[in-house]
């Protein structure tokens, strides 16, 4: 799919939701799914916001527990599953270990009754159960944890995913389904008459080109940007949105061959520390935020924050910032609620304004598809609504029967190659590699950093609507995880792309 903007320029919509990240994404592969003329907004790239600023996990949420909230667990448990089944090559089933000490504020007891609870909601959803761990069984799969006040562990399952690449894959199945997606394309203003909005001004940040884009409804899953676009609507309206800062650590090697969940005794706060592509992923910390969401960044003290933390689980361990290949940070767009940050209700909440646009607040990035469901209701009625409870297809869902070793011996690339490939396109996968029949110098690797080979940055400007540098290096290949110390990679992007 590349990118067209002409096609913006006929005729009026069904609906048009603003922003590209997971909840827009889902909303318009749902709306097109149901048969509605969809068009889909988004100012800078897919998932480019909160959407690819995750800790990368689609899970229950155990803490929410401490909340009461169990029927939240529960449905986010459900979509956990669904999206394990339809989407294996992008969210994978992920062991973590609690370690529990005598000074935590939460006991060896509570902890167990949680994680057991925890499976109890999951029902037939579940994935392995959770049984308790030793003082030397947590030593024994943790090497250099604090073994000082430790008096066991527990171990129980979640789910890992790529978040950028879920959020891409709803993207494109919206668009296979007919609707018109854009990105780097910003809303400017509401187009109104008698009071109620019927399209918006839209500006092409590529070309500068200003034009409008008419809708029946229209819908902002704008994430934090909510309280921005209802400004634009109605000048006296109220801040609805809550900005909370989620910073994240990408840390060279592996801190620990098991994914951990870990307090923080001073805030009574948790952080994860997650193998992801071969390194590890450390965060997340809680922040209230105020300002624009465009000027979110990692700041020295967030940093020293989540090193702090991880040098007290790890005293035997010596850690150095420079070994810090990447931090990233996000904001967590929350319904307004008083109170500690990480104590916000994940909850989500979608409103009508008095010009009629729908605003979807809140969530969490497991609920995605419910989201998504709920939404569509407001614009078609529920009784002809057609969703998948349990069949929700992404771009590369299915199951790759494929002989590897043929695969391989057929394109002329090694089999590592193409184990990489099915594990990152699923079964989409020979689309890449369509590629290099018709170029063989797109099977030479693009840097010595990661499995990366040409043809995959060429398939992200002809499928993905890749358009610049960013889109490809930050959320089609996720190199900003990999520690590459030449910087090949985004030179052979950038002549590539000067290339197409």
């Amino acid at each position: 799919m590349i990118r067209d903007i002409s096609r913006f320029s006929g005729g009026q919509y069904d609906v048009l939701i603003i922003g590209g990240g997971i909840n827009g994404a889902a909303i318009a592969y749902l709306a097109a799914r149901n048969g509605l003329k969809t068009a889909l907004l988004e100012k800078d790239d897919f998932a480019s916001g909160t959407s690819s600023k995750s800790t990368k996990l689609l899970h229950g949420g155990l803490r929410y527990l401490e909340n009461f909230e169990f029927g939240l667990v529960r449905e986010a448990l459900k979509e956990r599953h669904i999206q394990l089944r339809n989407a294996p090559h992008l969210v994978k089933p992920l062991r973590f270990i609690i370690p529990v000490y005598k000074t935590d504020q939460r006991s060896f007891w509570l902890m167990k009754t949680g994680v057991a609870l925890y499976d109890v909601l999951s029902g037939k959803y579940g994935i392995t159960p959770y049984r308790s761990l030793s003082v030397d069984e947590v030593i024994h799969f943790v090497p250099g944890i604090q073994k000082e006040g430790l008096c066991g562990g527990v171990i129980y399952s979640d789910a890992q995913m790529d978040d950028a690449r879920v959020c891409l894959e709803n993207v494109l199945m919206a668009d296979q389904g007919g609707a018109h997606v854009a990105n780097h394309v910003e809303v400017k203003s509401f187009i109104k008459e008698n009071g109620k909005a019927v399209g918006v001004v839209v500006r092409d940040e590529l070309s500068q080109h200003t034009f409008k884009v008419q809708a029946n409804h229209i819908i902002c899953a704008a994430g934090p940007w909510t309280n921005v676009f209802m400004s634009k609507d109605a000048t006296q309206s109220p801040q609805k949105i809550r900005m909370t800062k989620g910073v994240h650590i990408v840390y060279k090697g592996q801190v620990s061959p098991h994914a951990l969940f870990l307090p923080i005794r001073k805030d009574r706060r948790i952080f994860f520390v997650i193998p992801w592509k071969g390194n590890s992923l450390i965060g997340t910390t809680d922040t209230d935020f105020k300002g624009n969401p465009d000027d979110v960044r990692v700041k020295s003290e967030d940093v020293e924050y989540l090193m702090d933390a991880l040098k007290k689980k790890f005293p035997e361990k010596v850690f150095d910032e420079g070994n810090i290949i990447n931090t990233f940070a996000g904001l967590r767009p929350l319904v307004h609620a008083k109170g500690q940050p990480s104590k916000i209700s994940r909850k989500h909440a979608i409103e009508k304004s008095y010009s009629g646009v729908i605003y979807v607040m809140g969530g969490k990035y497991t609920t995605y598809r419910k989201i998504a469901e709920e939404a569509i209701q407001f614009v078609k009625p529920k009784s002809d609504c057609v969703f998948m409870e349990q069949d929700y297809p992404l771009y590369g869902s299915g199951v790759v029967k494929d002989d590897i070793k043929k695969v391989a011996k057929e394109y002329g690339v090694d089999v590592k190659v193409i184990r990489y490939l099915v594990n990152f396109y699923g079964t989409r996968y020979k689309d890449v590699l369509a590629l290099v029949k018709g170029d063989s110098s797109l099977k030479k690797p693009l840097c010595s950093c990661s499995p990366v080979i040409r043809a995959q940055v060429m398939y992200s400007f002809k499928t993905e609507m890749a358009c610049i540098e960013k889109d490809v290096v930050l959320r089609r290949l996720s190199l900003q995880f990999n520690e590459c110390k030449t910087k090949n990679c985004q030179q052979e992007i950038r002549k590539m792309l000067v290339k197409w």
